[in-house]
């Protein structure tokens, strides 16, 4: 009998290694077909894809693109999980928000949450949400001893925290029993409101838990202003941090141990439909806090309690139906992350108070998860991922360079007055949003595939959000303002703006560009017209005469062109045509077209040039 080595591939002793260098030559021929030269480490970078902070993932990742040691789950760096049993035992808390002036609304919502799969509950109060004398309505017939309660009161926290402990002790739940998130965040607010606001009550609010409600932490550190108003997930990182140091330095100073500060925190996270950053961005956010700890002196203190949300910036207000598979996406990464308490965001959140079908379908989002998809028996599934553990690493250290510039500028809050924290979001955000406008960031339903017969899903008002701080932004606003502007125009005239494409040749020579124009001139709310389904330099001025356009578009093939452009643009202007477009390499046809429409052009320009040239308002 043959004895294989041990080399913990034994199927495989037969076959010669595959070296790192043979498969960069297998991507150096596929790149020379293409028309690029490249070899060794310069074909591999071609085939990298840039991300924000100076990151970059690889196509390729092995043994070699190793990151330093994880750890163990429940172990110091943490970065495999605050807990040694992972979510094997209950899977993630599953938290809804429920936003909303009306407590009787509330409660309504809130117990039938409850009843279907949601076991914590996060209520908007103050301003922003119920009154603090509404609580108590709102939580009717919830048992506080089953179901924490996490509070988003902003400058009203105090006050509906002090309303919260006192349901608690008029329904008689032992202190020890109960389980809570006060949610005081004065740094938060001010990076939403630009209002300052101080420690003092948080601060106390931490004292009386850490003496007296040993399941309840008062304060969150909320790194969602800073995500939705176009940060970087190093950015979203570092000023967690530099904000949870802030909170640890006033909690100290009033009193507490650094092992009862960090368990006053609880820090919050976007998750996005990047499931692999997302995942990378809770790891590196769980070692970087473990980093801190350490630091201060406390490093068993450092395991992170993070909740996360699904990304409201990622939500779209047109073909909002697609924002269930967004959540989907970002609900796995969150629980893959290691996330111990996830919100899911219905899916019609930014149009307005969602309605009980919505939510329904938010809470199951994590229900199928947990209980179909098995997601939470695994403990740290993307642990041992080349890919995801370099990412982890890089990103982390990404996120502490910045965390050090804001600490250098005085703190979140000196770095908020000053501008600082706002100019590098915005910076961030300006350059997301070139290639949001140019369509290499798809936004599935609004600048790709769009349904301009959709039928708008309306919603009843919500509560206006906190605002006068950073600004929030969404992926979909310059579309959105687009389809806005077609939307007041057929109000007022009945029809939209309309373009004509001009097809030449037969269906094979012009239904790809055909399609890709029409799909383009759609995200900014242009009806195409695309009959019939040819014309040439005899037909298509009657053709375009009829379509009640006023711009044309040529499309057709690189052949065609040459061959029928003159003419049919010639017939075109004749009709009446103001511009004539081309789908295609910008320089064809250049002495009968005015301009071009192709992949990578950006996209809100050309579609801002084609509705002010139309004068729609």
């Amino acid at each position: 009998m043959t004895v294989l080595p041990d080399d913990g591939l034994s199927l495989a002793a037969e076959f010669p290694d595959a070296t790192h260098e043979q498969w960069q030559r297998l991507v150096e021929g596929v790149l020379r077909k293409s028309g690029k030269e490249a070899s060794g480490e310069a074909a591999e970078e071609a085939l990298s894809t840039s991300l924000e902070d100076g990151l970059s993932t690889r196509p390729l990742y092995t043994a070699r693109n190793s990151a330093p040691e994880a750890g163990y789950p429940g172990f110091a760096p943490f970065v495999r999980g605050g807990r040694a049993e992972g979510g094997a035992a209950a899977g993630w808390d599953v938290r809804q928000r429920l936003a909303g002036s009306d407590p009787a609304r509330i409660n309504e919502a809130a117990l039938a949450d409850l009843e279907n799969g949601v076991t914590s509950l996060w209520l908007a109060v103050g301003r922003a949400g119920i009154p603090v004398e509404g609580l108590e309505r709102a939580l009717d017939g919830v048992y506080l001893d089953l179901a924490p309660v996490v509070l988003d009161a902003g400058p009203d926290t105090a006050a509906a925290a002090r309303e919260l402990l006192r349901l608690y002790g008029a329904r008689g739940v032992a202190p020890a029993a109960a389980r809570a998130v006060l949610g005081a965040d004065p740094l938060g607010h001010q990076a939403r409101t630009g209002e300052t606001a101080g420690l003092t009550d948080a601060v106390a609010l931490a004292r009386d838990c850490a003496g007296d409600w040993p399941g309840i932490r008062a304060l969150a550190v909320d790194a969602l202003p800073y995500h939705e108003a176009g940060g970087s997930a190093a950015q979203e990182l570092g000023l967690s941090l530099a904000t949870g140091v802030a909170y640890l330095r006033a909690l100290t100073d009033g009193g507490l141990s650094l092992e009862e500060a960090c368990g006053q925190l609880e820090f919050r996270y976007a998750a996005s439909a990047d499931q692999f950053l997302t995942i990378a961005k809770l790891r590196a956010a769980r070692r970087l806090w473990s980093r801190v700890a350490e630091a201060c002196g406390a490093p068993e203190a450092g395991a992170q309690r993070q909740h996360v949300v699904t990304s409201a910036v990622m939500m779209t207000r047109r073909d909002p139906w697609v924002n269930m598979l967004r959540t989907t996406v970002a609900t796995l990464a969150a629980g893959v992350g290691g996330a111990d308490s996830v919100t899911v965001l219905p899916f019609d959140h930014e149009l307005g108070l969602s309605d009980p079908f919505s939510r329904r379908i938010a809470r199951n989002t994590s229900t199928i998860l947990l209980e179909e998809s098995h997601l939470a028996r695994v403990i740290d599934p993307a642990g041992g991922s080349w890919y995801v553990e370099r990412l982890t690493d890089e990103l982390a250290h990404a996120a502490w360079e910045f965390f050090q510039t804001v600490e250098q500028a005085g703190g979140v809050a000196a770095a908020l007055d000053s501008g600082l924290v706002g100019e590098r979001l915005a910076a961030t955000w300006a350059e997301r949003s070139k290639k949001l406008a140019k369509r290499r960031e798809p936004i599935t339903g609004v600048s790709e595939f769009p349904n301009l017969a959709e039928k708008p899903v309306e919603r009843e008002p919500a509560p206006a959000a906190p605002s006068g701080g950073l600004p929030q932004v969404r992926r979909d606003e310059a579309y959105e303002a687009l389809r806005a502007r077609s939307d007041a125009h057929l109000a007022a005239t009945g029809s939209r703006p309309r373009i004509f494409l001009a097809a030449l040749g037969s269906a094979a020579a012009h239904t790809a560009r055909a399609t890709f124009a029409s799909n383009l001139f759609q995200a900014g709310g242009i009806e195409p017209v695309h009959d019939p389904v040819s014309v040439d330099a005899g037909s298509a001025a009657a053709a375009f005469a009829a379509s009640g356009a006023s711009i044309a578009c040529l499309v057709s093939s690189d052949k065609l062109y040459d061959e029928q452009a003159e003419g049919v643009a010639a017939a075109l202007r004749s009709a009446g045509a103001e511009t004539v477009f081309l789908a295609g390499k910008p320089g064809t046809a250049a002495d009968a077209v005015d301009a071009y429409v192709f992949a990578g052009c950006d996209a809100v320009a050309v579609l801002t040039s084609v509705l002010d040239r139309m004068g729609v308002a």
